[in-house]
């Protein structure tokens, strides 16, 4: 008996009815479907998070011959089993949502891994095209294919593709016209269970048949019970008469190795397919892959990369980024206050504060993080398109099991020196629960794109030509207390637990562009509309505050709230105001430059950074910086953090921790600077 009904599939949709027709991409992660979706859709791309779901999900349109098709990006996934959220939200998308046709991209040279999502999709009742990626990273590596043969093993469209390159995208739209327009018909093949859990198989569907909710296939469902997937197991509890039930629970215990059997066929299939279509390079020839890899993952050299890629990334950021935005701060932010002041030159004192100060001083000190923010979403694309990061995962295993972690974890840490809120997310790919726990409580010692962005700004003006030995030495700083700090919760509270670490290379394969150039783009639009928006708001409100209640900003309410907390600034040589910013950084980082905009921008004929860097003394901005990368998250990583964690007492204590840390280290670097006359 097949594993699920061998039923011909033909797509009869005219183009375009009741609604948009609607096209969904699968694939597991490192198919090259991102690249795919990019090039589809170009900018006409919406991203979002799937309703109920921290997930996130891409939808856009794609114009093709007079006709407008809505692609959906489904999450990256290696099979559809309830293992995850993004293994739900793309099963359930398909057999909910009911795309017009859905296309599953997988890698040719790692075709053999590829197909076990597609071995799952075949079973549903949904019109499937393959489009077989990265056909110039397989011939790199010596495999060849015959994708005609692949098509007839299959039984459904395969089109070659290098999306990277665009080869093969018309190909892949026209079968996507033919399929859409009814003139594409496939019987798919589809994988059996193994013969000795057959006759289980059929009994499992008798007990279910006729309770089966639409639009859930029945067979599809049977096989899922005797896979053990706990939702589908759920709803099938809240269905059946008790009879059935009873009788269905006793036929999956005698049988709990029938997800055994089911892999087993899958993994049977996928080797017919390959043994029909692929062959592989002769033995004992050495791909590309390999060769890099002797450097990349060897246990002492690798680090030596790894440290060699990140110092590259720091010095371009600090050699190409910092000159840029320092012109940006002294010739565009002060020639807009000069011609606001000339504008306004007969305004209320009110007004004129409120454009120049709080407006001009606030966004527009932000604004000039753009280049520092393009050169670090820039780098981190880079190195993830072209499949380093798991490398860099690799090498970092035995470093992560001083706190108990694995490599796998290196993965949402380095993703926090882009932003701490993705990366928390990212801790999902890893399956301890004190692991993940563990990582999310460090991850906001890592220092974001946004506080590297303060320190980007005010170390060349403290420091001069020392400024990148500063920055460095801040950044390793805060490097440390993450490993310190992580090795300290992990014998509190986890015991010293140790976990084993199991990761997936990607081949290494040529960046695409288009696909890097579309993420910069809408970080750096994200972050354009976030100063636009909320730090605009917030900049109004921090000027009014230092305004009213008597146009003076040091008797203002400002002043008032930060004396408040001037005598704990005091010990690390800070007074209210630079204290103020520091607090006012827990809406966003970034806000920390943007209050000192608001408070210093009437003075700042010279620039801001230079401004601030004349009023205060190099120790004193070395332990604000101190403070600044070691600071508590800020209000959308503290949110992520509850939400990832279910529970106050978790976010709390990293609040708390941090806290303390940055507090600490403050002081003692403000005083050991003191020391060597700083």
């Amino acid at each position: 008996m097949s594993s699920c009904h061998p039923t011909q599939v033909k797509h009869t949709h005219s183009m375009i009815s009741d609604r948009q027709t609607t096209i969904a991409l699968a694939g597991q992660p490192n198919m090259g479907k991102s690249t795919l979706f990019n090039l589809l859709t170009g900018l006409n791309q919406h991203v979002g998070n799937w309703p109920g779901k921290t997930v996130e999900y891409r939808e856009g349109v794609c114009h093709y011959q007079g006709h407008d098709y809505l692609l959906v990006d489904l999450p990256g996934t290696y099979s559809l089993t309830a293992n995850s959220p993004e293994e739900v939200i793309a099963r359930e998308f398909i057999l909910h949502e009911q795309p017009d046709l859905v296309i599953a991209v997988v890698s040719a040279a790692n075709l053999e891994r590829s197909l076990y999502l597609v071995s799952e999709l075949v079973c549903l009742p949904v019109p499937l095209i393959i489009a077989l990626n990265m056909m110039d990273v397989a011939e790199g590596e010596g495999i060849r294919l015959e994708p005609e043969v692949l098509e007839t093993a299959l039984g459904v469209p395969v089109v070659a593709m290098v999306a990277s390159r665009a080869i093969g995208a018309r190909a892949l739209l026209e079968k996507v016209e033919e399929c859409l327009s009814g003139g594409c018909s496939s019987t798919p093949s589809r994988p059996e269970i193994r013969q000795d859990h057959r006759e289980v198989l059929e009994e499992v569907t008798a007990q279910i048949q006729g309770y089966v909710p639409t639009p859930y296939p029945t067979d599809w469902i049977a096989m899922k019970l005797l896979e053990g997937d706990a939702e589908v197991s759920a709803m099938m509890r809240g269905v059946l008469p008790p009879q059935n039930l009873s009788a269905l629970e006793a036929q999956l215990e005698s049988h709990d190795d029938a997800m055994l059997a089911i892999a087993s066929g899958r993994y049977d299939w996928i080797g017919r397919m390959m043994r029909a279509a692929v062959t592989h390079p002769r033995l004992g020839q050495i791909s590309i892959t390999d060769r890099l890899d002797r450097w990349a993952t060897h246990p002492r050299l690798g680090l030596i990369v790894l440290a060699g890629i990140l110092g590259l990334v720091f010095w371009l950021t600090f050699t190409l980024g910092a000159p840029v935005q320092e012109w940006l701060d002294t010739h565009i932010v002060s020639w807009l206050s000069g011609l606001a002041a000339a504008v306004l030159s007969g305004a209320p004192a009110w007004l004129n504060g409120l454009v120049i100060d709080g407006v001009i001083g606030g966004v527009g000190a932000i604004l000039t993080f753009l280049p520092i923010m393009v050169i670090f979403f820039l780098a981190f694309g880079l190195l993830e398109d072209v499949g380093y990061m798991a490398r860099a995962a690799f090498v970092m295993d035995n470093f992560m099991h001083m706190m108990g972690l694995h490599g796998k974890s290196f993965l949402p840490l380095f993703l926090g020196f882009g932003c701490n809120v993705p990366a928390v997310m990212g801790t999902r790919v890893i399956d301890s629960t004190p692991g993940r726990l563990l990582t999310i409580l460090i991850t906001p010692f890592v220092p974001c794109a946004a506080r590297m962005g303060v320190v980007a700004f005010l170390a060349p003006a403290f420091f001069g030509p020392q400024a990148v030995l500063a920055s460095w030495g801040l950044i390793l700083l805060s490097l440390a207390v993450l490993v310190i700090s992580g090795v300290a919760l992990n014998l509190v509270l986890f015991k010293g637990e140790q976990s084993a670490f199991i990761m997936e290379m990607p081949l290494y394969h040529l960046p695409n562009a288009r696909t890097i150039g579309l993420l910069v783009w809408h970080r750096a639009l994200s972050f354009i509309k976030k100063a636009g928006t909320i730090i605009l708001v917030f900049s109004v409100a921090v000027w009014a505050l230092s305004y009213f209640p008597n146009g003076d900003l040091h008797t203002s309410f400002l002043a008032r709230f930060g004396k408040l907390f001037e005598p704990v600034g005091a010990w690390m040589g800070m007074d209210w105001q630079l204290t103020v910013a520091l607090l006012t950084s827990f809406l966003a980082k970034e806000n920390a430059i943007a209050t000192l905009g608001v408070m210093f921008s009437s003075n700042a004929d010279a620039g801001l950074a230079q401004t601030i860097a004349s009023l205060y003394s190099p120790a004193t901005g070395l332990a604000f910086l101190t403070v600044s990368i070691l600071f508590i998250p800020c209000a959308a990583t503290v949110a992520v953090i509850r939400q990832e964690t279910g529970s106050w007492r978790w976010t709390l204590l990293n609040i708390g921790l941090m806290l303390a840390v940055s507090i600490v280290a403050g002081i003692l670097v403000y005083h050991l600077a003191v020391g060597l006359g700083l």
